[in-house]
């Protein structure tokens, strides 16, 4: 069960914006993550808790950032329930999208769970609804994905399987790496992985 700590940025100036405590686990069922999320002061600033089912579809998804909360998953493309700071009022969503993201890393491992691309293969393109804090507003976003390369390094407990991943925005043209060990994110756009407990875990490939 990995655990550890990410560090999060601005991907533009590089200004921090905080930590990602987080722990996660694999299972047949499928995958789990759960993490808590502190200011550049080290206040709590939120909780991402997601779950995805052995394909890869988003099962639940607790999103708290501030006193803003999102719950959602995959039911006739993705829905979800969003709830103001008052409390007082919900506003329910609905897409047809294939998957979450936001800022958090467990949206990156869900989502190559979710695509399964062979390395080399061509670019898929994926409709993704977004959610950012602090106020967690829903945005649709169009994606294409492309693993790159799979290259293995030497580690005390074996091989360790590196996925590198080219991602672009379609509206905007704008491309980023994304490279994946396992289900533990090692680096992309304002992520940094500074702390790890234990090796990450691997999903069974398909066949």
């Amino acid at each position: 069960m990995p655990r550890g700590r990410y560090s999060l940025y601005d991907p533009h100036d590089r200004s921090p914006l905080g930590d990602e405590h987080f722990q996660c686990a694999t299972g047949p069922s499928g995958w789990r993550y759960v993490s808590q999320i502190t200011s550049p002061s080290g206040t709590p600033a939120g909780s991402v808790d997601l779950a995805i089912d052995d394909l890869g579809r988003p099962i639940r998804l607790q999103l708290q950032s501030a006193d803003w909360q999102v719950r959602g998953a995959a039911i006739d493309g993705v829905t979800w329930v969003r709830t103001d700071p008052t409390g007082e009022h919900a506003q329910e969503g609905n897409v047809p999208a294939h998957a979450f993201t936001g800022t958090s890393p467990a949206f990156y491992v869900a989502l190559a769970r979710l695509l399964r691309l062979s390395p080399g293969g061509a670019a898929t393109r994926v409709r993704l609804v977004s959610f950012t804090a602090p106020v967690l507003a829903p945005l649709t976003v169009d994606q294409s994905w492309t693993l790159v390369a799979r290259t293995a390094h030497a580690t005390d407990n074996g091989p360790l399987e590196v996925d590198e991943y080219q991602v672009s925005a379609l509206d905007t043209g704008e491309q980023c790496a994304v490279h994946i060990a396992g289900d533990v994110v090692l680096s992309a756009p304002g992520v940094e992985l500074e702390d790890l407990e234990s090796p990450p875990s691997t999903f069974a490939r398909p066949a």
